[in-house]
């Protein structure tokens, strides 16, 4: 995967771990030892970071080596190897954190995701994500969400427009937020509004709105704003997806299903590090 600044961030985040040292690893393993290791599934999931882990290791010793023994995207069962590392012990574990927390967050995401895509399967719907992501950690969760069967919603606010509730508040009403935009953006660039009411679907339908976002609204009333749209406009159910049951959400005829769960709530999926006694030849 590219990730523009990816090293940055993980300089970043190796200093706010290792500080002025690993004292503990410094302190009691010398510095010529060499250890073997291997990341192993602690439960079933999607996996995803491979990469990002590989490249911390690198920056802490281009001594180590990691090798992939599975691929972002696939399926691991407990008890799968994921991956191997090999090298200078110091580094691998004063490196071991901070490539955990990371595959196993994407990883989570990436799991999760495939959940939700799988509720949907046969239906028309779509699975995004949302700008609920970790600060920092955006592009690479907006990757998992990709590696896990799902969509990306806009990357941030210069990426599409989106007119909220406050935003309404703010210029008057639908009408007016809708007509000011349009006056502001490029004719390429697509229009979206949030609504809660059927009245409101109608005013946004009236001003032109290309995609409608249907917040919080039960799945009988999704069902009405859908037929009332009648295809003139995208749709887009939102509102703690996460918490419903996205099958009867995709039954109401949405084409966008958008999930902030999927980055802002999700469960880390287990995985850790052993080390091993490497067998001869191998």
């Amino acid at each position: 995967m590219e990730y523009f600044g990816l090293d940055d961030f993980l300089l970043a985040a190796l200093k706010e771990d290792v500080g002025t040292g690993d004292i503990t690893t410094n302190s009691c393993i010398p510095e010529k030892n060499r250890s073997y290791g291997e990341f192993v599934a602690k439960s079933e999931g999607v996996v995803c970071g491979l990469d990002v882990a590989r490249r911390v290791f690198e920056l802490v010793d281009p001594l180590i080596e990691f090798t992939e023994l599975m691929q972002d995207g696939d399926f691991a069962n407990k008890g799968d190897i994921i991956a191997r590392v090999e090298g200078p012990s110091r580094g691998i574990l004063t490196g071991e954190r901070v490539a955990l927390n990371i595959m196993q967050r994407l990883s989570g995401t990436a799991t999760a995701t495939a959940r939700a895509v799988d509720q949907v399967r046969g239906s028309k719907a779509r699975i995004v994500d949302t700008r609920k992501s970790t600060p920092g950690l955006r592009t690479l969760e907006k990757y998992a969400v990709r590696t896990g069967g799902g969509h990306n919603h806009r990357f941030n606010l210069a990426d599409g427009v989106l007119i909220k509730d406050n935003h309404i508040r703010a210029a008057g009403g639908i009408a007016q937020a809708i007509s000011a935009v349009r006056e502001n953006v490029p004719h390429v660039m697509k229009i979206e509004i949030e609504t809660e009411t059927l009245d409101q679907v109608r005013e946004a339908l009236d001003a032109g709105a290309d995609i409608i976002m249907l917040d919080n609204m039960s799945n009988e009333l999704m069902s009405e704003a859908v037929k009332l749209i009648s295809g003139r406009a995208l749709t887009e159910a939102s509102g703690n997806m996460g918490e419903r049951e996205l099958s009867e959400v995709a039954a109401t005829g949405v084409d966008v299903i958008s999930i902030g769960a999927l980055t802002h709530s999700v469960k880390a999926m287990d995985i850790s590090l052993k080390f091993r006694l490497k067998e001869v030849g191998t």
